[in-house]
This record gives C-alpha cells, sequence and structure tokens, in this order.
C-alpha cells in the first residue's frame, strides 16, 4: 500500500528545519510531502533547497488545519495519509506496526501512534496521548491525559485497542474513507475537527484504533499554546458543533442545555484562577455557536447514529471531584 506523509505547514520554517529530517530518515518507502498553506517566512523555499525529494504542496489561501489538508489531499495520490504536525519527531520504525495493523485489522480506518511529550519524553502529551475519547456532554479526553493531568508512561498503553478519535497531530487514514467522508469540516478551522471526523467514520461504520507499538514524540503549541484563549474559544465551539452534527435530536438538545451550566462553571473556574481572556473565550465560542447552529444542524449524518459513543458520563466531574488523574482507574459508564 502506499503511504503519503503529509505535513500541514504555516510560517513553519524553524519546526521544518528541526523535525522533517527525523520524518525522511526513519520513513522509507513513504512518500513525504508538505502541504504549505500560504507561507510568507521562506519554509518553502528551504525545502526545495534542502529535501528536493520532499513534494509540496501549495494552498493559495491559509483555511487552518482544515481547509489547509482538505485542500492538499485533493493532489495525492496514495492509499493511506499520515496527517502529521510539523513539530513531531518520529522514530526508528515508527510505521511498521501501523502498516501491519492496517493489514492485520481489515475495519481499521483510521490508526495513531502513542503520542509522547518532546520535552518530556518519558510522559504522554497532551494532544492525543493513547488515544481520545469523549465523555457523555462531548468533552475530549485520551488514555493518559485527562485535561492537564498527563500520565507517565510505564508500558500501561502498550497495546492495539480500538479509541473513539485519533490525534490530528499523527493520525493515518486510508485515502478511500477520508473522500467518502468529505474531509475535515472546514467551518471547525482547528481543533477537534478530527474528533468530528471520526465521530462521521464511526456513523459510517468503519473504526478508529490506537497502536503502542510505534512512537512519536510531539513539541506541542507550536501553533497555539494550551493556555491560548483562542484554543479555549475553538475547542469549546466545535466541541458543540461535533454535538448538534452527530447525536439525535432527543439526544443532543439535552446535552446542549447541559453543556451550557458545565461550560460556565469553566468560565467561572477561569475567573477564579484570574484567567479572564479565558472566560471570555467561552462566552465567544456559545456565542460563535448560536450564530451557526442551524447551519451545523443542517450537516447532521442521515446515517444511524451511535447512541453509545461515550466512555465515561463525565469526566469533568471524575477529574475535579473524584480528583481521577489516571484513565486506567476512571469509572466507565
Amino acid at each position: 500500500m502506499k503511504l503519503s506523509i503529509v505535513i500541514l505547514n504555516w510560517n513553519g520554517h524553524a519546526l521544518l528545519e528541526q523535525y522533517l529530517p527525523s520524518v525522511i530518515n526513519y520513513s522509507p518507502g513513504a512518500e513525504v510531502v508538505v502541504a504549505d498553506n500560504a507561507s510568507t517566512d521562506g519554509s518553502v523555499a528551504f525545502v526545495q533547497e534542502n529535501y528536493p525529494n520532499v513534494k509540496i504542496v501549495q494552498n493559495v489561501v491559509n483555511g487552518g488545519f482544515a481547509k489547509g489538508y482538505n485542500d492538499a489531499l485533493k493532489h495525492l495520490e496514495a492509499d493511506i495519509f499520515c496527517l502529521l504536525n510539523s513539530d513531531v519527531e518520529v522514530t526508528e520504525n515508527w510505521l511498521a506496526p501501523i502498516i501491519k495493523a492496517f493489514e492485520e485489522i481489515p475495519d481499521a480506518a483510521i490508526i495513531q501512534p502513542k503520542i509522547l511529550d518532546l520535552l518530556k519524553p518519558d510522559h504522554f502529551e497532551y494532544a492525543g496521548a493513547a488515544g481520545g475519547f469523549l465523555d457523555k456532554y462531548g468533552y475530549p479526553f485520551c488514555r493518559g491525559r485527562i485535561f492537564q493531568a498527563l500520565e507517565k508512561d510505564e508500558g500501561q498503553y502498550n497495546d492495539i485497542t480500538e479509541i473513539f478519535w485519533a490525534t490530528g497531530a499523527c493520525m493515518f487514514i486510508k485515502r478511500d474513507v477520508f473522500t467518502s467522508l468529505g474531509g475535515f469540516d472546514e467551518d471547525y478551522f482547528a481543533h477537534q475537527e478530527e474528533v468530528d471526523l471520526c465521530w462521521r467514520a464511526k456513523i459510517a461504520g468503519h473504526k478508529v484504533y490506537y497502536v503502542g507499538g510505534s512512537e512519536v514524540y510531539h513539541l506541542g503549541g507550536s501553533t497555539l499554546s494550551n493556555m491560548n484563549p483562542k484554543k479555549t474559544f475553538l475547542n469549546f465551539r466545535n466541541s458543540l458543533y461535533s454535538i448538534t452534527k452527530n447525536l439525535p435530536r432527543r439526544k443532543a438538545l439535552p446535552i446542549i442545555l447541559a453543556r451550557l451550566v458545565l461550560d460556565g462553571v469553566a468560565a467561572l473556574r477561569f475567573v477564579f484562577q484570574l484567567k479572564i481572556s479565558h472566560c471570555f473565550a467561552i462566552l465567544k465560542a456559545h456565542l460563535s455557536y448560536y450564530r451557526n447552529f442551524r447551519k451545523m444542524y443542517r450537516k447532521r449524518e442521515k446515517a444511524n447514529f451511535i447512541l453509545k459513543y461515550y466512555a465515561t458520563k463525565s469526566i469533568v466531574w471524575s477529574h475535579f471531584v473524584d480528583q481521577v488523574r489516571k484513565f486506567n482507574i476512571l469509572v466507565k459508564d
């Protein structure tokens, strides 16, 4: 099977200079592609001059993560796409376990590897860790990461298991699946578009897996850090988008109402932490969601909905009230 590793770039000259060599050195047989989102920092010229074997796809505009990949992948022909952040350092033989999993698990449509923290290599990294899940209210969490609590990697997730969503930091997806789903929802711009894509893939009957035998190291926060109010805005708004699009009406409406309360509590918590900009980011997220509600509602899938989409009822309660810090002791529902 032909594999294309596609790195989305926007003014990431320094990141490409640092992390692209590992991708080239440790990805024999794979096509390496830099999909550029109309950069102005000379990063395209840098790749062309120093890595002439790397294919360049130049997007006309910076449409964010979602549109950037949608536009770029139309120009590529491969059986499997690996969507890889520009701030990821891959490891030797990282591809072999992934390819083997695709070969041995016919219903695997999307796969992610183990995501470790580049700056703290013995710990999982925020963006994906050991595979993603949702709680009943649409809040995402991972094996190895619940909110800001990151577990140490002690081999506890060295398995192959089905998950609900795979991280966009390093996601392998079959081309025919990506195409049939219409790619990412470009209204998300960035953040949680991979959750929506995986949710829609599951509705369509596909499966998402985590393969712990493949490891990569993610710097994280190179575009927006976890403490950036814009990231807070996108995460809160986009998770509401996903609930609206991917749940049956009788399930979605009560959860959306509950999110009004839960997100309000989160906003108050930011006030008590003196992070006022994040409080306003949540408010703006809800206002943006209300403005776009009808548009999102019209995008609802026509296939059968997944009624059991969540791994636990409330990750918020488990983490902040019951003080759960590790996925393995989380009470599943």
